[in-house]
């Protein structure tokens, strides 16, 4: 294969100036378009005839500058790179390409590129993309309102769950080529805060159980969460074909989690299946929707006489909290978790007063 041969040349243009530009021999294919290229305009101007020391100082940096991207240039078609000839994926709508990766991701997703439209006022390409871009939409999480509640701040963990997901994002874009930057080399994340995490007692739990409950199938999809530990967006999504019978006789959730897309073996009990009602085919938790989990939850928890500040994640925490309490050790519960690191599930472990109390009185001068 012959290297192409890159020429900085000069073209005249108005105002007594001249624009450079790279040309290439023989003509460079760009792999995607398949279209031939001869010549790459750069962006630099100079003077054609320079009047003071000024001037000519200008044109020999400018002349420097140019230089420097045509050996850029050599040295990335030796390594068949063409990446600097698809200046039209830079002009693409990096805010649709958002928008569709968001449809195959959580409603976190969703939220956050509700937040990012609003930031950039519903337009941004690819090639604006940038750190001082990414930087500034740092600063807007911490410091914005929530879009559903315009008079409240968006909470520092929310901000720190929002940026984490659009890193994800930039991450995504710099695999695919979209980006040329890698830009979350450059990007400081948002540190979350340690706040209390609220769940129940086996006892409160027993308590809720027994307690009517206005929408049954809440009730149902709640205390199947906490027999489970599953998130509120893999129960909306649960079928029956993923609930299969396991070779140990028992029955077993075979699913794809929506958060960490890990696909996983989950045994559940009984009890758990019992839940789910009559088998049948399409979603287990027919009609459940997620404002159900809002007002609908918070009454069903007052009439249990529950004055803890429970949302439906803390039947996760409750999970994990009752299954280390009950003496399960912590790699299971963070494998029954999908936790991808067991450090993630070390914290339900400092939840447990009643472990820690059973550990100091191990040690005994007595």
């Amino acid at each position: 294969m012959s290297i192409s041969k890159v020429t900085l040349r000069r073209r005249p243009i108005k105002n007594d100036m001249e624009s450079l530009y790279l040309d290439f021999y023989p003509a460079i294919r760009n792999p995607e378009t398949m279209e031939m290229s001869r010549r790459e305009y750069l962006g630099v101007y100079i003077y054609l005839h320079p009047k003071n020391e000024v001037e000519r100082e200008y044109n020999n940096e400018m002349l420097l500058k140019a230089e420097a991207i045509r050996s850029i240039r050599v040295q990335s078609i030796i390594n068949e790179e063409y990446g600097f000839l698809d200046k039209h994926k830079m002009k693409g709508d990096f805010l649709a390409y958002f928008s569709e990766m968001s449809k195959t991701k959580d409603q976190k997703w969703l939220r956050v590129y509700d937040h990012f439209y609003k930031f950039v006022n519903g337009k941004c390409t690819f090639g604006d993309v940038n750190v001082d871009l990414c930087r500034k939409f740092r600063s807007y999480l911490l410091n914005a309102n929530q879009l559903n509640r315009p008079k409240h701040k968006i909470a520092r963990n929310s901000a720190a769950g929002y940026f984490s997901t659009f890193r994800g994002l930039l991450k995504i874009a710099y695999r695919d080529k979209r980006i040329k930057e890698n830009v979350n080399d450059f990007l400081e994340k948002i540190e979350y805060e340690d706040v209390r995490k609220e769940y129940l007692t086996h006892d409160e739990v027993k308590l809720l159980a027994n307690t009517p409950c206005d929408i049954p199938v809440l009730k149902n999809a709640s205390l199947f969460s906490c027999l489970t530990g599953l998130r509120i967006s893999d129960i909306l999504n649960l079928t029956w074909d993923e609930i299969v019978l396991g070779a140990d006789n028992g029955y077993c959730l075979r699913l794809r989690t929506e958060k960490t897309e890990t696909e996983t073996t989950l045994p559940i009990s009984f009890e758990a299946l019992e839940l789910c009602g009559e088998r049948g085919k399409g979603k287990v938790f027919k009609g459940l929707q997620r404002f159900m989990t809002q007002y609908p939850l918070k009454n069903w928890l007052k009439k249990a006489g529950i004055t803890k500040n429970i949302t439906y994640h803390c039947f996760r925490h409750t999970f994990a909290t009752l299954q280390i309490a009950l003496g399960t050790d912590i790699y299971t519960v963070s494998k029954m978790l999908t936790h991808k690191n067991v450090s993630t599930t070390q914290v339900y472990a400092e939840l447990v007063s009643e472990k820690k109390r059973e550990s100091a009185n191990k040690i005994s001068l007595k």
